[in-house]
């Protein structure tokens, strides 16, 4: 080891400096970038492109020593895409997205060099080495807390929607995203991009990245078996007008076998070919992108490029990979810059796009959000006649749309379905053909791809962007789109900053759906949000009307970097509140709809609206018989948690209201109390677990073909007579 006497601070942890760097007097005298520029003047200057290399080799060299501290993590994918991440921070781009949470490390370095990571207190290598993998540090994937990056990264498949949402925003703004060839044999990716492209095809600002590597996480990608021009043609068939490839094995002077090879393994000319013909062809695809066409840039090298391995086999560090192992130490030392060369690096690339990414990229500020003024809300007499709940809500969404033109509502079964058509007239499908009868034309604010996964990605995205958006789904296909809208919540509840709550719609419930049978009778999601609920940031709500569910919406709008689920039915029922009792019931967790005393008393909690019909019914039934009955429709069942069940605390906008022991047992104490749902039971954990009298839950059990509601409940043992008789057996 090398270490020079005027050393920059930066540097320290650094295990493996160079002697010298070929060239380095002829090119590396002064940084490219002069001071008060924000990017190079060309992608052919001989300087800028021998700095690009030098910068390439800098993220390989951090990715692995970083990863290698902790012998844990994936330097293998970022090294293959390296040398364009470098580029195009050397022409000024910094918003980059990654759909791929392997990428990590690489990013990480990425805000190491441009000194964004200095806002969360890293300010050396060592200082790197020691919070990569840690607590309140560097996590294995993206998060929302790393200063400078735009969007979490976990499951595959999801990194184009934040690209997308950010490029419809920020019209004028380039967003790169890196796709890895093993998540593109998940179709939806590019399936996404042409649904987007043709709903709006003025918004091309976003970049797709291929990394085309040949591997995927433990075997060659699917795609690895695709000749250039049949990966060409697969972008072209999705809409893409303009398709650049950099081949590395088109500048191989070393005889690499096979269709993926290695840039570093060349010689340095070659090597600066390579990173030449990288710079045009990223500056070219930016500028096409930028210029209104749809854009991809595919760059095929092999996975591993310049890292400890080549191939699958570079994917991921195991036990004993540590900066001491001779395999990996031999691969630091390949890539090991000078001193001199490492403040070169860091200068170009803390004045690239004007200075750190944590202080330039979009997300790193609040986006302004338009005034709604007042919401006109609309207060239905009770019990006069019954009401579509959905379609009072979808009064609403039409408001918020006309006053925001960033606002997007997305839905895949389609409104009308969900008795929202008062959506698509205010709001108008997103479609390149005009059509009165579907009230559809281009420019519209209902998004409606099929897949649900497309639905909540752009949704979800441009919540965490800054934007108003409402992702609405039948509830027994919600599931489809859920791994993405969590990946945002779990952000939201770390982010750095505010941003509107990401607020779905989920109506259709299963026992809606008789005559379709057990297909569309999947209310088992509920149990998926009532696990999030402990997150600190997720609130299932249950409005029990036309009224209930407006207040809800209300309440939703004017939340911050929160999950908020509405799930309400689309079928014409009774109003039984008013809109005073459910922000009351959204402070107090539920909302007493019918209380009478008696010898005894039973307490019915009722999550969801349809339930509330054999409730009722067996509330009358016990009365009859002298018992008192008291009816609590569930509103907001976070509430009834304790403070100390949920993670409420570690969230950026602390959320730390929950209904005391005593409002409890004025709200829910009795003689004996059932829980009721027409989903699943763990949503009532939160009563369960507070209740001390004699309990139990009637909830869903499985579907099945019915001709109405009820039969479908009666299948589920929810009917009167079954919640009467259990009253009587608890009352003793």
């Amino acid at each position: 080891m090398t270490v020079a006497t005027a050393m920059p601070a930066f540097c320290q942890g650094i295990q493996h400096f160079a002697e010298t760097l070929p060239n380095f007097e002829e090119y590396g005298k002064k940084p490219v970038i002069q001071e008060g520029q924000t990017a190079i003047n060309s992608p052919t200057d001989k300087i800028a492109v021998y700095q690009t290399l030098l910068a390439a080799d800098a993220l390989r060299y951090l990715t692995l020593q970083v990863t290698a501290s902790k012998a844990s993590g994936h330097p293998g994918g970022f090294a293959s895409i390296a040398d364009c991440i470098a580029a195009l921070v050397m022409l000024g781009y910094k918003n980059i997205i990654t759909e791929v949470g392997h990428h990590a490390p690489g990013f990480y370095s990425n805000m190491f060099l441009d000194r964004s990571l200095e806002d969360m207190g890293i300010k050396t290598v060592q200082e790197m080495r020691e919070r990569y993998r840690e607590m309140h540090g560097l996590l294995g994937h993206l998060s929302g807390q790393i200063p400078g990056l735009l969007n979490p990264a976990g499951p595959l498949g999801q990194g184009q929607h934040f690209a997308m949402a950010g490029a419809k925003l920020h019209p004028n703004t380039l967003f790169p995203v890196t796709i890895g060839d093993g998540g593109l044999g998940e179709p939806y990716i590019t399936s996404s991009f042409a649904h987007f492209n043709t709903s709006y095809p003025n918004v091309t600002n976003f970049l797709p990245i291929l990394v085309w590597n040949g591997y995927s996480q433990e075997h060659h990608s699917m795609v690895s078996t695709k000749s250039n021009a049949e990966m060409i043609a697969y972008w072209e068939g999705h809409g893409f007008k303009e398709v650049i490839l950099v081949n590395a094995k088109d500048y191989d002077d070393a005889n690499q076998p096979g269709e993926y090879v290695d840039s570093t393994n060349f010689s340095f000319e070659k090597r600066l070919e390579f990173v030449q013909g990288v710079l045009e062809a990223t500056d070219k695809a930016a500028k096409s992108a930028l210029g209104g066409k749809l854009t991809v840039l595919i760059v095929k090298q092999l996975k591993g490029a310049g890292v400890h391995k080549r191939g699958a086999q570079s994917h991921n560090l195991y036990a004993g990979d540590t900066t001491e192992k001779d395999y990996i130490v031999s691969a630091l030392k390949a890539r090991a810059l000078s001193v001199e060369g490492w403040q070169l690096v860091r200068t170009n690339f803390e004045r690239a796009a004007g200075g750190p990414a944590s202080h330039c990229v979009v997300t790193e500020k609040e986006l302004p959000l338009t005034d709604l003024g007042t919401l006109p809300l609309t207060e239905f007499p009770i019990k006069d006649e019954k009401k579509v709940a959905t379609t009072a809500m979808g009064e609403l969404v039409v408001h918020v749309g006309q006053k925001d033109p960033n606002f997007i509502i997305s839905n895949a079964d389609g409104n009308a379905a969900s008795g929202i058509n008062n959506v698509n007239i205010g709001l108008k499908i997103a479609h390149p053909t005009v059509d009165e009868t579907y009230f559809q034309g281009p420019g519209g604010q209902v998004y409606e791809p099929l897949s649900e996964d497309a639905c909540a990605g752009l949704a979800a995205g441009l919540a965490l962007f800054g934007s108003r958006s409402l992702w609405c789904s039948y509830e027994s296909f919600a599931v489809n789109g859920l791994p993405i809208w969590q990946t945002v919540i779990q952000a939201m509840a770390e982010l750095r900053r505010t941003t509107p709550a990401t607020i779905t719609l989920f109506t259709a419930g299963a026992l809606e759906q008789g005559r379709n049978g057990w297909t569309h009778q999947r209310p088992e999601i509920e149990n998926y949000f009532a696990a999030m609920m402990r997150n600190g940031n997720v609130f299932p709500l249950f409005p029990c009307d036309a009224n209930s569910v407006q207040a809800c919406y209300e309440w939703a709008l004017g939340q911050k970097n929160k999950g908020i689920t509405i799930t309400v039915s689309k079928s014409p029922l009774p109003v039984l509140t008013t809109l005073e009792q459910t922000r009351q019931g959204l402070q107090d967790g539920g909302i007493v709809l019918h209380d009478s005393e008696g010898k005894k008393k039973v307490v019915f909690a009722a999550i969801g609206d349809m339930t509330l019909i054999p409730i009722f019914d067996a509330a009358s039934q016990l009365e009859k018989e002298g018992i008192g009955v008291r009816i609590v429709s569930v509103i907001s069942p976070r509430r009834l948690y304790r403070p100390h069940d949920v993670a409420w605390e570690t969230c950026r906008e602390k959320d730390g209201h929950f209904l005391d022991d005593e409002g409890f047992e004025k709200l829910l104490g009795g003689d004996a109390l059932i829980g009721v749902t027409g989903g699943a039971s763990g949503m009532l954990e939160p009563i369960m677990l507070r209740s001390s009298c004699k309990r139990d839950t009637f909830a869903w059990k499985r579907g099945e073909t019915a001709s109405s509601a009820g039969e479908v409940m009666a299948f589920n043992g929810l009917t009167a007579k079954a919640l009467a008789k259990r009253a009587v057996e608890l009352l003793g």
